[in-house]
């Protein structure tokens, strides 16, 4: 399957920043568009709530002006958060009254939320969920390596 360079990119930053415990929900730089862009904060001003899909001033004029931030328009990057957001447990958007995790850098947590940001990264782009894709590859290798095992008849 041929993944665009925006889709590949944000794949191969996400896994390095999981490897790395480099995510963290609660911190604009090392979450899931935080670190996408480079960890920086930057796109945190397209919106005033985070984990919002609701743009402020500035992120509905880049939209319109049709600016991408790592090959995304700012409805995209908001839509990205949200999914990470939520796959981590947080209740959307983000205010002190909110549901949210007791340890936001639980390794599990933190995986639940990569998978549904893979999700929305594929689904963006049109393409079947990479993550599922290898999955069911694993599942096939480990059928493969059990009929290697059986003995012949």
């Amino acid at each position: 399957m041929k993944l665009s360079q925006r889709l590949d990119a944000a794949l191969l930053k996400l896994y390095k920043a999981y490897q790395d415990n480099a995510l963290h929900p609660e911190d604009a730089c090392r979450c899931a568009v935080g670190n996408i862009l480079n960890q920086t904060d930057s796109w945190k001003h397209l919106s005033n709530l985070h984990g919002s899909l609701q743009l402020n001033y500035i992120g509905l004029v880049h939209e319109v002006l049709d600016k991408k931030f790592g090959g995304y328009k700012p409805s995209e990057l908001m839509a990205i958060e949200k999914a990470f957001l939520e796959g981590c447990g947080y209740q959307t958007p983000l205010a002190p009254q909110s549901k949210k995790p007791k340890n936001p850098t639980n390794r599990e947590l933190l995986f639940d939320g990569l998978a549904a940001t893979i999700e929305k990264l594929c689904a963006l782009d049109g393409v079947e969920n990479v993550l599922e894709i290898t999955t069911a590859f694993e599942k096939i290798k480990a059928s493969s390596k059990r009929r290697e095992k059986t003995p012949s008849q």
